[in-house]
């Protein structure tokens, strides 16, 4: 655990976001355990625990809820052995991240009527712990005080194509928080190098902070049907008939994120310029570009290796494996149980998701 302090606030939540397949990431990341059960960077904590650990730097750690499918609820259970048990949301089905928002901001709620609410994606890495905890307390002291939805943006240090960007308007409320112009999802590269030289646009991390009351009016206008008569206004519900309500129906909630299906379709939503080092651990190019390189220019993760006359790759090994690598430039090599990849890493989303549709036809689920 970090070390930070912070003024815990009673009104102060979060939820982590921990559904995800991660396949961008196979074969490391694989169907019975993806990339927010893994350890990357060989620091004895997975991307979910760290981000459990950050989070709870900031607010009171039984405030902190995990939503996540029933494929990996044992995962979650011994990775954070001390989560409450009410603090877990299991999705009955994968219905993206607007209806796992949706569930766990009903309990939040039914918890707290005042409640600020971070909605954190798990498979993130952070740089500078202290940065961050200074603008998600900011940032939740804003929203506290207005009713408006608040996106973390961050200075583009690259033309990544693989980056949501958003554009900054010229309607300030603060020094650091601008109305939104615009939201860009995952241009292609040239088009990421003007944004990021045009000054006028931030990667979007995902990461999203309001309060619940205004959280509950934009979802309202996409789950109707989940917020019934009682419920919606009145708040006269239990969390048991929320768990009945949900099991019944939530397969037949919209397949929708939630920054994309409802804050880009809302009124009063801002981003904040942060200054926190920042990558998304969606992708192997996006983590070779957000990581330390050793000489060469090459990222070797947590693994053992020997290389020769090799420049620009991205090495992850299993534990006990050694890998002796000549002449190789701008490669994945990724090996994971059964499966072993080698590929060009640039672009490489489409390539991967090629070969893991492919294995799956020609091998079976095993190797996936």
């Amino acid at each position: 655990m970090s070390t930070l302090k912070s003024d815990y606030s009673k009104d102060n939540y979060c939820i982590i976001l921990a559904g995800g397949k991660g396949r961008r990431l196979w074969p490391s990341s694989r169907e019975g355990r993806p990339k927010q059960f893994i350890d990357f960077f060989g620091t004895g904590r997975s991307l979910l625990q760290s981000t459990f650990d950050r989070m709870a730097n900031i607010v009171p750690q039984d405030h902190i809820y995990i939503c996540t499918g029933a494929e990996y609820v044992h995962w979650v259970k011994e990775q954070l052995p001390d989560l409450n048990e009410r603090c877990l949301m299991v999705e009955p089905v994968n219905r993206n991240t607007a209806g796992s928002v949706a569930w766990a901001m009903l309990n939040i709620q039914k918890i707290n009527m005042t409640a600020n609410i971070v909605i954190m994606p798990s498979d993130q890495f952070i740089t500078d712990e202290e940065a961050f905890r200074k603008n998600i307390i900011e940032g939740l002291d804003l929203v506290a005080r207005q009713h408006m939805a608040l996106i973390m943006g961050i200075k583009p240090s690259r033309p990544e194509p693989g980056y949501g960007y958003i554009q900054m308007g010229s309607d300030s409320i603060q020094e650091n928080v601008f109305a939104i112009q615009s939201f860009v999802e995952k241009p292609e590269r040239e088009f990421a190098r003007l944004f990021m030289e045009s000054g006028e646009f931030l990667w979007n991390t995902g990461i999203i902070l309001c309060g619940a009351t205004y959280l509950r009016e934009c979802l309202r206008k996409l789950f109707f049907e989940l917020f019934v008569p009682g419920m919606c206004e009145n708040h006269d519900y239990t969390i048991d008939q929320i768990i009945d309500f949900i099991e019944r129906n939530y397969a037949s909630l919209p397949n929708i994120a939630i920054d994309q299906g409802v804050l880009q379709q809302s009124d009063n939503v801002y981003v904040m310029k942060c200054s926190f080092g920042w990558a998304d651990i969606g992708t192997w190019h996006s983590i070779y570009e957000g990581m330390q390189k050793t000489d060469g220019d090459n990222v070797v993760l947590d693994s053992k290796v020997i290389m020769e006359d090799c420049r620009n790759n991205i090495i992850c090994l299993p534990k006990g494996h050694i890998g002796v690598i000549n002449g190789l430039e701008g490669y994945i090599i990724a090996e994971q149980d059964n499966m072993l990849l080698i590929c060009p890493k640039e672009d490489s989303s489409a390539l991967i998701r090629k070969y893991v549709n492919e294995v799956g036809i020609k091998y079976g689920d095993e190797y996936i």
